[in-house]
């Protein structure tokens, strides 16, 4: 308790409260821009953080990235661009509430129900950290190769009606993926000598092409110098109602559970956790079908799990020192400039400063309330700028965001082949989310499997002997092959149809 209130007085200072208001403006404006994510809001805050007391610069750090996860729900859903990778997931639902006039479902049900799965992932930072950190720690290339192999059959339920094009995204993502030098052995592939390419293809160049671009592709194929406004209705209030919440509190709950376990685990991070949540709300879903054209269970699992994520990812960090995700290797290097060692000891050497990020993490939740709720109602003025304006400001943007990320022109060129990709793609309705999960999970799948299968020394039953890689085993193989039995047997067992009839016969 004691150090609890050691933590409360050091938030509470003018410079902290003071420092959160302002880095939570900054990282919603950065968050509404798309490509701009909130790692990418993080890290333009640096330079302030390494002036600022410790508890300030978490502060910032900590806030700023709460509201940018949230604010990139906006362009998403009266744009349809996400602002963040991590809005990407109920992108296309959130657009289509907006469209028939439900602002509340899509943007206020998405705040509310990030600050929930924010406080959500607090709460369990607070009293399960180390349970979480020694169980993200038991997994080893074996465990993470099963769940990103997982993760990957969530394509089937991102796709929309037609499966098989959505396996044909996912393989184009998985191509995308091994683009670059071989993970063991170091040779090119898929390069032609072009040396850019060594490092691989860029997500956010190609987030702001498939999201962005293309979009601005559709809009140039029937343009037309109408306001937006006559095309999008913006009608009713900026926050869910009581009815709808309590109708969705099982996805929120769900996502909030999901997304801190997820961000628990190194290197997963929002993103993942959003895509994962989105896939099982889908799963038990009232209305499956609606997912992808307007469904409020879809955003309100993923935008409980984006911010859940968040609160998840600094249990490793805290407790172990080892980054949960980008942003907080971030916060590993701004902890260690200003004295402080992330790892177990940090709870006794420094249990002040703990008990200071539980608080940070409580308050930034508390105000991305009404901060994101005004900023939806900010976002209205967006809606009245003709097409002619709006689209050439979001294509700088969209220009900038890919220049800044390696401040390297051949990411402009990728955007662009990307967009067109994805704009032949979604003309031909072909959905682009499976390509992007491709391409988060593509990596992770080949490294984790190559790492694993060199220890193992070719032995396959290594990748069966770990209890949890076991598990994870056993239930990814079942994910894929259920399919494919289902299918089978749907085509053995004549149509009830034809049964009916044969009964009906006279004998």
């Amino acid at each position: 308790m004691t150090a609890f209130l050691d933590g409360l007085s050091l938030v509470m200072s003018a410079d902290v409260l003071v420092t959160m208001v302002v880095s939570a403006m900054f990282g919603l404006f950065v968050g509404m821009i798309p490509g701009l994510s909130a790692t990418m809001a993080v890290a333009l805050l640096v330079p302030v953080a390494f002036t600022l007391s410790p508890v300030a610069a978490l502060a910032t750090i900590i806030t700023c990235s709460g509201m940018a996860m949230f604010a990139g729900d906006i362009p998403a859903a009266f744009l349809r661009i996400p602002g963040t990778p991590a809005s990407a997931a109920y992108t296309s639902d959130m657009n289509d509430l907006v469209k028939s006039g439900r602002l509340g479902d899509a943007l206020g049900l998405s705040v509310i129900s990030s600050a929930i799965g924010g406080i959500m992932g607090t709460i369990v930072l607070m009293f399960g950290a180390p349970f979480l950190a020694d169980f993200a720690m038991n997994f080893s290339s074996y465990e993470y190769f099963w769940l990103a192999l997982l993760g990957l059959s969530c394509a089937t339920l991102v796709a929309g009606e037609d499966a098989l094009k959505g396996w044909v995204a996912l393989m184009l993502g998985l191509f995308l993926s091994v683009v670059g030098l071989d993970f063991v052995t170091g040779i090119q592939r898929y390069t032609f000598g072009v040396m850019n390419l060594q490092g691989g293809i860029g997500f956010i160049s190609v987030m702001i092409g498939a999201f962005a671009l293309a979009e601005i592709f559709r809009k140039a194929a029937s343009f037309n110098n109408e306001k937006l406004e006559a095309k999008i209705k913006i009608t009713g209030r900026a926050y869910p109602s009581a009815a709808t919440l309590w109708r969705e509190r099982k996805h929120i709950g769900r996502g909030g559970v999901i997304g801190t376990l997820v961000g628990a685990l190194p290197g997963a991070g929002a993103d993942i956790a959003a895509w994962v949540t989105y896939a099982i709300s889908k799963r038990f879903a009232r209305e499956p079908k609606l997912f992808s054209k307007g469904s409020t269970e879809g955003v309100a699992g993923a935008a409980s799990a984006n911010n859940a994520a968040l609160s998840g990812s600094y249990v490793p960090t805290l407790v172990f020192g080892i980054p949960g995700d980008s942003i907080t290797a971030i916060v590993v290097g701004v902890l260690i400039l200003k004295g402080i060692q992330p790892g177990p000891l940090v709870f006794v050497n420094s249990a002040d400063m703990v008990n200071a990020i539980y608080i940070i993490f409580l308050l930034a939740n508390i105000i991305l309330i009404p901060l994101g709720i005004a900023s939806i109602y900010l976002g209205r003025f967006v809606i009245s700028v003709r097409d002619a304006i709006l689209y050439p400001l979001i294509l700088l943007l969209c220009i900038y965001g890919a220049y800044a990320v390696s401040n390297n022109i051949f990411e402009l060129w990728v955007v662009l082949a990307i967009g067109i990709l994805v704009w032949i793609m979604q003309e031909n309705d072909y959905p682009a989310a499976p390509l992007i999960l491709g391409l988060v999970l593509g990596q992770v799948v080949e490294q984790n499997f190559m790492s694993s299968i060199i220890k193992a020394n070719g032995n396959y039953i290594n990748f069966f002997n770990r209890p949890i890689s076991g598990t994870l085993g056993v239930v990814t193989l079942i994910a894929w092959t259920y399919p494919l039995i289902a299918a089978f047997m749907k085509w053995r067992s004549p149509p009830a149809d034809k049964d009916v009839e044969a009964s009906s016969r006279p004998n």
